[in-house]
């Protein structure tokens, strides 16, 4: 890991969700991102309360929208654990859900209890913009995230590009994953649903 991390939020980190010209993706390997500014929403969500406003989520979902009507593509897929923990299925609804509204393309890879990870997958998350701009994401034990690694490596570059190209075949939508839990469904709006 670089000493030389982005710290989280720095500007020079999100300009990126605004200056790229093609593609965004990123690909999430935790079951837990933990002292993400979630704690009222997990909160609430465990207690079967309403979901609570978020500026922030808004900001990002406002972000998304921009970004999918000038024709740029954002992309995600999350190799998930089976069973779900109670952090996956929040992020699986709470969190998926306004942010697939807003056009993000969000692919789910199941691995179920005693599958091995997908061979073609690494364990770590990452964003590349345009297929050369590389940031591996880093994180604490507990999924606090610590901050963001420029990889300027091009065979670094390269391997994610196949990563990614991987993880959009196996992965499956969103949509399709949460429609077959029931247990997940109630807890996305039909509007986001169907968008």
């Amino acid at each position: 890991m670089s000493s030389d991390l982005i710290r989280p939020g720095a500007p020079e980190f999100v300009e990126r969700f605004q200056q790229f010209r093609y593609s965004c993706f990123r690909l999430e390997s935790l079951q837990s991102y933990g002292n993400s500014g979630e704690d009222a929403d997990f909160e609430a969500f465990m207690a079967g309360r309403p979901k609570p406003a978020n500026p922030g989520h808004q900001q990002w979902q406002e972000m998304i929208r921009g970004n999918v009507q000038a024709g740029r593509v954002m992309q995600r897929v999350h190799v998930v654990a089976e069973p779900l923990s109670d952090y996956m299925r929040l992020e699986l609804t709470w969190g998926y859900g306004p942010n697939a509204a807003a056009g993000e393309e969000i692919r789910i890879i199941p691995v179920r209890e005693g599958e091995a990870w997908p061979a073609d997958l690494p364990r770590h998350d990452y964003w590349i913009f345009d297929s050369r701009g590389l940031y591996d994401q880093h994180y604490a034990p507990d999924g606090t995230w610590l901050g963001t690694e420029p990889v300027a490596d091009p065979v670094r570059i390269v391997a994610a590009c196949h990563w990614r190209d991987a993880a959009l075949h196996c992965g499956m939508p969103w949509q399709d994953y949460i429609a077959n839990r029931p247990e997940l469904a109630r807890h996305v709006p039909k509007l986001e649903m169907t968008s």
